[in-house]
C-alpha cells in the first residue's frame, strides 16, 4: 500500500532565539537616546529662543514636522 505525500509528517527545524546581553545593547540605546534628543531639539527649539544656527534654513527644513508634532512656530 502506498502512502500519499499529504499524510507524511515532516520534521521542521524551528529557529532558536539568541539572547543578546544587556551590555551589548546599552551603547546602542544611549546612541538612540542622544540622536532622539538632538532631533527633538532641532524640530522643537531650533530657530527659537535658544538658536544655535543662524538663518532660517533649519526652521524651513523642519517646519512641517514641527507642526505635525504640535510645536508652535508662528
Amino acid at each position: 500500500m502506498m502512502h500519499s505525500p499529504k499524510n507524511q509528517a515532516r520534521a521542521v527545524a524551528l529557529p532558536t532565539p539568541v539572547a543578546i546581553p544587556v551590555q551589548a545593547l546599552l551603547p546602542w540605546a544611549a546612541f538612540g537616546l542622544l540622536l532622539s534628543l538632538v532631533l527633538l531639539y532641532f524640530v522643537g527649539a531650533e530657530q527659537g529662543a535658544v538658536s544655535l544656527i543662524s538663518g532660517q534654513q533649519v526652521h524651513e527644513f523642519v517646519h512641517d514636522g514641527r507642526h505635525l508634532l504640535g510645536f508652535p512656530c508662528h
